[in-house]
């Protein structure tokens, strides 16, 4: 008969073993607020939240902002001229001569524009997330102050 391996159980302590390595490593590192092993999981389990399970279109920093095009980075590459006359020759110079030089350097930023838009939606996710936490400590201290 074969010894089955409970799958769930391995992962969970898989992942309090990487999440105690982490915290190890990080302490080490100067960040003395993980020292307690609670409030390491708590930021831990709020920043995760955040990147994982919130969506662009959860979000309502973005909402309050405006439109995109005021504060998101735009990796679209748009050749245009303002010359009337000499502007049909200038486009055709820079799509046919200088764009297929510099293709490594526009396919280089248009990337690091990706990461970046990646990282600022993680970032208003966990903004958003610690103001909602913060607003419900507000909520529950207002509620125990008038209590008393």
């Amino acid at each position: 008969m074969t010894d089955r391996v409970r799958v769930t159980e391995l992962m969970g302590a898989l992942e309090r073993d990487a999440g105690s390595k982490l915290r190890d490593r990080l302490v080490k590192a100067g960040a003395a607020g993980y020292e307690d092993p609670q409030v390491f999981e708590r930021v831990r389990a709020l920043l995760q939240h955040a990147a994982d399970e919130r969506g662009p279109s959860a979000l309502l920093l973005p909402e309050i902002l405006g439109a995109p095009e005021d504060w998101a980075p735009d990796p679209s590459l748009r050749l245009s001229s303002h010359r009337a006359r000499a502007g049909g020759v200038i486009l055709f110079a820079k799509r046919r001569i200088l764009l297929p030089l510099m293709r490594w350097l526009v396919d280089y930023t248009q990337e690091n524009v990706r990461r970046q838009q990646q990282i600022n939606r993680a970032l208003m996710a966990c903004v958003e997330e610690l103001a909602i936490e913060n607003a419900r400590l507000r909520r529950d201290l207002e509620t125990l102050t008038r209590s008393r």
